[in-house]
């Protein structure tokens, strides 16, 4: 037998702890995949992670607030079950809108940044948010037990963020695409709502509401949840780390084009693993290509795989080598072996999670080639370019090895300056290729660092510079260390990457 519900004052205990710990989670769920939402249009950088916790963060203060106001003017009991299906109409609404308007507000500024963010997470958790000061309003009896009401109802709403947080970083993302999250959470947000009508109203005529009203709101719900399904989806995989899509190239039957979250990110030819389509993954052939005689193996370390392009260059250039690829996203693995032409074994290792904790394991003097192509959104992960992740790189590096590091960067080469510095600060031989207006400072590309701890084959490299599509600059000695200046060297404690970094569309 259940307990029926009171006229009028307190919710029952129960209830209490559960809505105030559901509707705090279903806030974290939202903010969480919200991240995953926009990375298809903005990249998912510093700056759109900042964005999207500080429209959160604003929602929940301008939601826990306008929540309190209504608490003191109205019955809360009216005012719950309508805020929680609002909250799944919100909710259902946001993916169709996002993924509609994506293309439009597609960019890196942080105009466009601030707009899709808000539109995706701002107005759901308002509602969610203006919940929880209103059961707290129900639960307050008396003076009394203020304290006591207030702490345990806030500490439920605390834990049911953090186990959100952790169920949707660990499991959910991992286990269903954005668009089933988002639906879901929609549909039980909705249905939840709809439920605690039926349950507050029992015996409370004052909470009754007109048969079409209800229609109206389970019909606008499932067209909301409708729309999100018939929403325009940009990935072909959602992985546990990018929005994935893989493309062929209209000009070449046998070209695919990796798309990660707003970037183009890798071209393969599936017909010809030595053709290098884009300007810095020929100078990374280059550097590949003088690290030993013609023809022999080597040993190589790759940081990032991507489309895996360089690893099967290399095989195919230089029969017999060996190459371990670190690639923290093993959904993009799974995607390099069905799309991408990837064949793993001995001879071409892909070795799933963080390159700078894998790196760690290597034998001193390892590697002949180590190469850096790992990226989040544009720019380098913060921890892979550090004093200390070079010293780990130099470690593993053969004395007559190379280093050779993908930096992305625009006027005015805050970032490529202060990376150059820092792996000139560990590598006694450093030299830059790039094409000349980057250089010069007029506009922003890819700049590939070569290093080693001996003498770099400059002739060599500078005789096969020309021969590209596109002629690279190669700067080298005193024009580096002007081009360097007194640009800081990152470390540990200190590499604001992103906040460097000017972004290239």
């Amino acid at each position: 037998m259940t307990e029926a519900p009171p006229a009028a004052g307190r919710l029952p205990d129960r209830l209490a702890l559960v809505l105030t710990f559901a509707v705090s989670g279903a806030v974290l769920v939202l903010e969480t995949v919200s991240l995953r939402l926009v990375a298809p249009y903005l990249g998912l950088s510093l700056q759109v992670t900042s964005a999207v916790i500080g429209m959160s963060l604003g929602a929940i203060a301008y939601g826990a607030w306008l929540g309190g106001w209504h608490a003191d003017r109205r019955d809360p009991r009216r005012l719950l079950a309508p805020l929680l299906m609002a909250a799944g109409l919100a909710t259902a609404v946001t993916l169709p809108l996002i993924r509609w308007l994506g293309e439009a507000l597609r960019g890196t500024s942080v105009s466009m940044i601030m707009a899709l963010t808000a539109l995706t997470v701002f107005v759901p958790i308002l509602l969610l948010s203006a919940v929880p000061p209103m059961v707290v309003k129900l639960q307050l009896g008396d003076l009394d037990r203020t304290g006591r009401v207030v702490g345990r109802l806030s500490g439920v709403g605390t834990l049911g963020a953090v186990t959100a947080t952790l169920v949707t970083g660990f499991v959910l993302v991992a286990a269903l695409p954005t668009s089933a999250i988002m639906i879901g959470l929609a549909v039980l947000l909705g249905v939840s709502g709809l439920a605690l009508h039926g349950y507050l109203r029992r015996g409370n005529t004052t909470l009754t509401t007109t048969l079409p009203t209800r229609a109206l709101a389970v019909t606008l719900l499932a067209a909301g949840a409708g729309l999100s399904i018939t929403a325009p989806d940009p990935c072909d995989v959602e992985t546990a780390y990018h929005c994935a899509k893989v493309t062929t190239d209209p000009r070449r039957p046998t070209g695919r084009v990796l798309h990660l979250n707003a970037a183009e990110h890798s071209y393969v030819d599936l017909a010809d693993p030595t053709r290098l389509e884009y300007g810095y993954i020929q100078w990374f052939g280059v550097a590949a290509d003088v690290v030993a005689a013609p023809g022999a193996a080597v040993d190589a370390v790759h940081l990032g795989g991507g489309g895996f392009t360089m690893p099967r260059y290399l095989a195919a250039t230089r029969p017999g080598s060996r190459s371990i690829v670190f690639e923290i996203d093993g959904g993009l693995v799974g995607l390099a072996q069905r799309e991408l032409g990837l064949r793993t074994g001995p001879a071409l290792r892909a070795v799933v999670g963080d390159a700078r904790l894998l790196l760690a394991g290597q034998p001193d003097g390892s590697a002949d080639l180590v190469v850096g192509d790992a990226f989040g959104d544009l720019a380098v992960p913060w921890h892979l370019t550090t004093r200390e992740m070079m010293a780990q790189v130099r470690r593993v590096t053969r004395d007559g090895g190379i280093y050779v590091q993908n930096v992305i960067d625009g006027p005015p080469l805050r970032f490529i300056r202060a990376e150059l510095a820092t792996v000139a600060s560990v590598f006694p031989h450093v030299a830059l290729i790039a094409p000349g207006d980057a250089v010069a400072g007029r506009a922003g590309d890819n700049f590939v660092i070569v290093a080693s701890a001996r003498p770099l084959p400059l002739p060599s490299i500078g005789a096969r510079l020309p021969l590209l599509p596109e002629v690279p600059e190669l700067v080298h000695g005193e024009r580096l260390r002007e081009f360097i200046g007194d640009a800081a060297v990152l470390t540990d404690d200190y590499a604001p990457v992103d906040q460097m970094l000017v972004r290239v569309n």
